[in-house]
C-alpha cells in the first residue's frame, strides 16, 4: 500500500515519505508562483487549475493561498476564496457549487495522534519520524465561511450554510443553518427574514438580478 493509499484508507501515514513530499512539493511550487503573480494576470488561474483535483469553470482565489497537496481538493462551480486561504488537504476535501470563503479560512483535513510517543519520534540517524492520519472534509452548495473560520477533518457542512467569523467547526452542520462559535454549533435556520433585498438601490436591480432569483 502506498503512503497516499494509506491516507485514503484512514490509516497512519508518513508525511515525510518521498512519495508524499513530491506530491506536496508540486502544489507548494504552484502556490508560490500563484502568490507572486499579479491578480490581473490572465494566466494566474491556470496555475492552480493544473494542481487541483477538480475545479469549476468559474473560480477565484484572491491569494495568498497555500495548498498542501492540491490534487486532493475538489471544488465545484463559482467558487471564491479571499486572502490567506490554507488548505491542508492530506485527506480529500470536497467543496460544492457557489461557495465563498472570507479571509484567513483554514481547512484542516489532517491530524496527529494525541499520545506524544505515537506522534513524533527520532530515528537512529537523527531524523524526525512523524505520524499522521486524516479524515475528509465535505462542504455543500451555497456555503459561506466567514473570516477566520477553521474546519477540521471529518466534518460535513450542509447546503445553504453560513459559518460565522472565528468559528472552529469540529462537528457536522445541517442544511440551511447559521452556525458559529468555538466549537461551532448550529444556532438557527436561515429564513426569508434574513433577506437584505431592501439594501439594493433601484438603479442596481438589474446588476443584482442573478442574486434575486
Amino acid at each position: 500500500m502506498t503512503e497516499e493509499e494509506k491516507i485514503f484508507a484512514g490509516k497512519m501515514f508518513d508525511p515525510r515519505s518521498q512519495e508524499l513530499r513530491d506530491l506536496k512539493h508540486r502544489a507548494h511550487i504552484a502556490c508560490q508562483r500563484y502568490n507572486a503573480m499579479d491578480e490581473y494576470d490572465p494566466d494566474r488561474q491556470q496555475v492552480l487549475r493544473e494542481i487541483l483535483g477538480r475545479v469549476g469553470n468559474t473560480f477565484y482565489f484572491q491569494g495568498p493561498v497555500q495548498l498542501n497537496y492540491g490534487c486532493h481538493t475538489f471544488i465545484g462551480e463559482n467558487f471564491f476564496a479571499n486572502f490567506n486561504l490554507t488548505v491542508m488537504d492530506d485527506a480529500r476535501i470536497y467543496i460544492g457549487d457557489h461557495v465563498c470563503f472570507g479571509p484567513n479560512v483554514s481547512l484542516m483535513a489532517t491530524n496527529h495522534p494525541l499520545i506524544a510517543q505515537e506522534r513524533m519520534g527520532l530515528d537512529e540517524q537523527g531524523h524526525t519520524t512523524m505520524a499522521e492520519f486524516a479524515d475528509e472534509i465535505h462542504i455543500g452548495n451555497n456555503v459561506w465561511l466567514a473570516c477566520n473560520v477553521v474546519v477540521l477533518g471529518g466534518v460535513h457542512i450542509g447546503n445553504n450554510v453560513v459559518i460565522g467569523a472565528g468559528s472552529v467547526v469540529t462537528k457536522d452542520i445541517p442544511d440551511n443553518y447559521l452556525a458559529f462559535g468555538t466549537p461551532c454549533r448550529p444556532v438557527r435556520p436561515i429564513t426569508q427574514a434574513d433577506s437584505k433585498r431592501d439594501l439594493i438601490l433601484e438603479a442596481d436591480r438589474e446588476h443584482f438580478s442573478y442574486n434575486l432569483r
